[in-house]
């Protein structure tokens, strides 16, 4: 099964995947953690950040899933991913597909904003980033919808709220 984990930048993706990842280890559960930062920079963060290499960054993570997958390793991926072919691609490609979209409000991404990505766009120093100069579009039908505006909820909860969801057979 692939728990995939989306929204944008500063929404919390790998803080919670890591949680839900540690829940699961907790209940024997094998699971790899993929996070999109790290994958990067595992395959040495060349592409840049413009729409196509996010593009072909997707493909890159989506077919890693599937081999896994196919290995009948679990995986729980915390990636941007704004590209709703290639969710449909895993939909369809993948025995078992869980997609949770954490909503958080601009304002509150703006905030958070560890890397600088929003504070960089508003100046106009940061160019590609998602929800600012390149598109979002939020999945069309996630498993799980988590809201997580001001205040923010603990990372902990919110990962337990995706282990509660995930269906039965899942594991």
């Amino acid at each position: 099964m692939v728990i995939w984990i989306c929204g944008l930048s500063a929404a919390g993706k790998t803080t919670i995947g890591a949680r839900l990842v540690a829940l699961l280890r907790e209940e024997k559960r094998p699971v790899v953690f993929l996070d999109g930062d790290t994958l990067r920079g595992v395959w040495g963060d060349r592409l840049g950040h413009t729409l196509e290499a996010r593009r072909f960054n997707a493909q890159r993570i989506a077919h890693l899933c599937r081999m896994l997958d196919r290995q009948e390793i679990n995986v729980v991926a915390s990636v941007l991913y704004p590209f709703s072919e290639w969710q449909a691609w895993m939909r369809e490609n993948l025995s078992q597909f869980f997609e949770v979209y954490l909503d958080v409000p601009m304002n509150v991404l703006e905030l958070r904003d560890p890397k600088g990505l929003y504070a960089g766009a508003k100046a106009g120093t940061v160019k590609n980033v998602v929800g600012v100069d390149l598109p979002f579009t939020p999945p069309a039908n996630p498993h799980l919808v988590v809201e997580n505006g001001l205040p923010l909820r603990e990372p902990a909860a919110i990962a337990k709220e995706i282990r509660g969801a995930l269906p039965a057979f899942a594991f």
